[in-house]
């Protein structure tokens, strides 16, 4: 383990991440709100923190191990919470208490978009600008843009890269250099996210809108400038690009990469967990289009509309609303709800458990089926036509059923801090699994639940966002043992 090694990188990511705060400015300098302060005082913090640290450990150029990129993405992602929580706790800005600014910038970077803010409509441009940023920078992850932008560091970036990169295949890569690698997908996301945000403009949206919802959409976050988020537009033409942005973005980088490459849209349909995931989508939305009909709750055109918004929204764990789901009928609420636990695709910028995942362990049932009826034969497990490795059928059941046991005690605890079962479930559910938006007491905003709960799902937003193994594996002996 070498944690010096670790500060010094810190330092480095650190100091990069000061630069983020320029943006804002120049917002808050074009709409002269007067707040442009608070994102100075932001930028030199954590600027001369990062430097001081950098100072400090800059001798130490040892060869980087795979521990020692689990405890820097940690590091980072503590780091970049803290320090991305002074914007808003400043009293010259909108004075939040530490725990709620420590809330919604842990919200912002894992992309969860909970968050404890009322009244955004009225808030300053550059607040707004702030969050949205907050969540497209840790879309992709700014660990794999460091990788990109700092070959300097003189260390092997595929440890990083393995660290922050959600879903079981992650040891795959695009390209022979990881450098290589970050720059193709950081090309492809913000290609998207250029393209998202000159599609809502053309549907309606201000130019300002657009840029901050293009943010969120492709980031998979959920944070919007306005309270009632995509509903406040009232556009099917606005709601018709975000469904088509975020399923896209739920879709593995990986095949934007080789489609893009190859000029085919060949990949997408060749893979399976692509088909499962569409699958997943329309099955989702036509059952709940049906029992909205029969309800007599909208009329068939609406309530395709609606229910096609919901179902994409919080499957692919982004989290806009269009329309409150949480008081439709039956059991809408929370057959929506469960579909953000599948999530998004391995490799796209959504939450959830992932639906490779979820498919491989719908494969694992199948196959003991098959055996009880021939025992003896050997039906092995295919993904994409090509049989997948006991070890990956094993890490799966084992992110698995830590998943089931972190979420029920994080929903004790929940329980433990004064929130009723329905409230508890939820919030824990749409933290870990990246979601947001949660149902009960916590289905428009957190500001009403107590600092304790709020700092426990912050702990469930990390989980989340580093699924689980990167971040409970600093807590075994065997990790910190040379």
């Amino acid at each position: 383990m070498h944690i010096q090694i670790a500060l010094r990188i810190l330092g480095s990511l650190l100091m990069m991440f000061s630069l983020t705060m320029i943006p804002p400015v120049v917002v808050s300098w074009i709409f002269a709100d007067g707040v442009s302060a608070i994102f100075i005082d932001t930028f030199l913090v954590t600027l001369t923190t990062g430097a001081v640290l950098f100072a400090l450990f800059r001798n130490y150029q040892q060869e980087m191990r795979t521990k020692d990129g689990f405890l820097i993405t940690f590091l980072f992602y503590m780091a970049l919470g803290c320090f991305g929580a002074l914007p808003l706790v400043q009293n010259s800005g909108i004075g939040l208490s530490w725990a709620d600014a420590l809330f919604e910038s842990f919200s912002g970077l894992t992309t969860t978009g909970a968050t404890v803010i009322t009244g955004i409509d009225d808030l300053p441009k550059s607040i707004l600008f702030y969050r949205q940023q907050l969540q497209w920078l840790g879309g992709m992850g700014i660990i794999v843009l460091a990788v990109a932008i700092l070959p300097m560091l003189g260390i092997g970036g595929m440890q990083l890269y393995r660290a922050e990169t959600p879903g079981p295949l992650k040891d795959s890569k695009l390209t022979p250099r990881i450098k290589q690698t970050a720059v193709a997908l950081w090309a492809i996301y913000i290609g998207l996210t250029v393209a998202c945000a000159l599609a809502y403009w053309l549907a309606g949206m201000s130019f300002f809108d657009a840029v901050c919802h293009s943010f969120s959409t492709i980031a998979i976050g959920g944070f919007s400038t306005h309270d009632a988020s995509i509903g406040y537009f009232d556009s099917a033409a606005v709601e018709l690009v975000a469904i088509f942005f975020m399923m896209l973005a739920g879709i593995n980088f990986g095949l934007h990469f080789f489609a893009w490459k190859e000029r085919s849209m060949a990949h997408y349909l060749r893979d399976e967990e692509v088909r499962f995931y569409l699958l997943l989508l329309l099955t989702g939305t036509l059952i709940v289009t049906a029992v909205l009909v029969n309800f007599g709750i909208y009329e068939v055109p609406q309530a395709i509309r609606y229910g096609a918004f919901a179902v994409v929204s919080i499957f692919t764990t982004t989290g806009f609303a269009t329309a409150d789901f949480g008081s439709w009928p039956s059991m809408l609420p929370a057959l929506i709800f469960f579909g953000a636990f599948t999530g998004a695709c391995a490799g796209s910028t959504g939450g959830g458990m992932k639906v490779m995942r979820v498919m491989l362990i719908f494969k694992q049932g199948i196959r003991e089926i098959h055996r009880l009826i021939h025992p003896n034969a050997v039906f092995p497990i295919k993904l994409n036509k090509r049989p997948v490795s006991s070890g990956i059928i094993e890490a799966v059941w084992g992110f698995f059923s830590i998943y089931v046991v972190i979420f029920l005690t994080m929903q004790l605890l929940m329980m433990a801090c004064g929130l009723d079962f329905i409230s508890a479930f939820s919030a824990v559910g749409a933290t870990i699994n990246n979601l947001g938006p949660g149902l009960g007491s916590v289905a428009y905003h957190y500001g009403d639940i107590s600092d304790t709960a709020k700092l426990i799902l912050c702990f469930c937003m990390m989980l989340g966002r580093l699924e689980i193994f990167t971040l409970l594996v600093l807590f075994t002996p065997m990790f910190w043992k040379k």
